[in-house]
């Protein structure tokens, strides 16, 4: 008998020192940080990454095909509107100009000449008729012979076709001298051409040809951005962009310069997304262009999309998922607990959420420590 009780004694001291065993080391109380929610406002921002490029990048071409003789700016140098950029040969287009314009002052003089001709001849038809005018009177009255009476009518009639043919060479005088300005005039915008102008104020980002080169009619001689169409082409995850619109407030970082940030505004929302890439082009212009600038320089943006105000908020590390659910693990008993919450916004430092109670514990996960699981004691 007394066997059977000191086996029953040895049994429940083993199961004693097998709970505490269980408890006190096979299943450790790991102490985890906790916070709680707290009531504020926040400000949602969209991360995108991207180069600074422009709305519109100018091509400066010539027009013509020619040799360049003289490139008057270089790259990394601001023009104004109007500046004379380059100089291309024009060949012998000064002397045709010369040619045409002589063309014109002799038109003039011809059409002059035959003015004066004209007069002469309204005087003669005036002459002739009178003389024609008498001989046919006194031929009515058998006073002049037939033949004194033709020869004054054909008199008459000479004059009258002399004054119809110089009346013929004033009109086409006067069509060669405008054929001729017109040929001046066309010859002078074809010298334009070969003299290029900067179309607006600008930087130069490239000069593509140089001196004594030969050139087509479309080739670049110079690449020109305006400061006013200067921007990031950012690009953002489609699956956060839906909220940003024209207009929204940026913040824009240059890797030349990562301390500083830039105020800027989302100017253009490109309508197609990049098919491989799931990203959507947002082009966020600066508020105030950084000088000197460099096109294809990487830049990030932040574009605050909204702002929420008086909502309940826990640090973003808070944050946890289970089963592709968005929750938070809290405190309940000395036990871990998921609890499935509904997340309103999300920046790098804060969550918005809805479905916590404020006072609730929440559990902070760490790298240094087990996996938060459902039951898990806590401290």
């Amino acid at each position: 008998m007394k066997s059977i009780y000191k086996y029953l004694i040895t049994l429940v001291a083993i199961a004693i020192v097998g709970v505490v065993f269980y408890n006190k080391i096979y299943l450790p109380k790991i102490t985890y940080e906790t916070t709680t929610a707290n009531v504020g406002d926040i400000k949602v921002k969209v991360f995108g990454i991207g180069n600074v490029g422009a709305k519109s990048i100018y091509n400066i071409s010539a027009g013509v095909s020619a040799e360049i003789l003289t490139i008057d700016t270089d790259e990394g140098l601001w023009v104004k509107k109007g500046d004379l950029l380059a100089t291309l040969d024009s060949v012998d287009l000064p002397i045709q100009i010369q040619e045409s314009k002589i063309s014109v002052k002799k038109s003039y003089s011809e059409l002059k000449a035959s003015q004066k001709e004209l007069d002469s001849l309204y005087a003669q038809r005036d002459l002739a008729l009178v003389t024609y005018n008498r001989y046919n009177k006194l031929k009515k009255q058998s006073f002049a012979s037939q033949s004194e009476y033709d020869k004054a009518k054909a008199d008459l009639d000479v004059v009258k076709a002399q004054i119809k043919a110089t009346k013929a060479r004033i009109n086409s005088a006067k069509i060669g001298i405008e054929l001729a300005k017109k040929s001046v005039q066309a010859l002078e915008v074809k010298l334009q051409k070969y003299k290029v102008y900067a179309p607006v104020d600008g930087y130069i980002i490239s000069k593509d040809a140089e001196v004594a080169q030969s050139i087509l009619a479309t080739q670049s001689i110079l690449k020109l951005v305006s400061p006013k169409d200067v921007w990031v082409k950012a690009y953002i995850d489609e699956k956060i962009s839906t909220d940003v619109k024209v207009g929204d407030i940026a913040e824009i970082t240059l890797r030349s310069d990562a301390n500083k940030t830039y105020k800027g505004v989302v100017k253009r929302i490109v309508a197609q997304s990049d098919a491989i890439t799931q990203e959507r082009e947002v082009d966020v212009a600066f508020e105030n262009l950084p000088i000197p600038f460099y096109i294809n320089e990487q830049a990030e943006v932040l574009v605050q999309t909204k702002e929420l105000e008086n909502v309940l908020k826990i640090p973003a590390n808070a944050l946890a998922y289970k089963d592709k659910k968005s929750g938070v693990w809290v405190r309940e008993k000395q036990m871990a607990h998921f609890k499935e919450v509904k997340v309103l916004a999300i920046t790098d430092d804060e969550v918005a959420l809805k479905g916590l109670d404020k006072d609730e514990k929440v559990l902070i996960e760490s790298q240094k420590n087990k996996p938060l699981t459902e039951g898990m004691k806590v401290h």
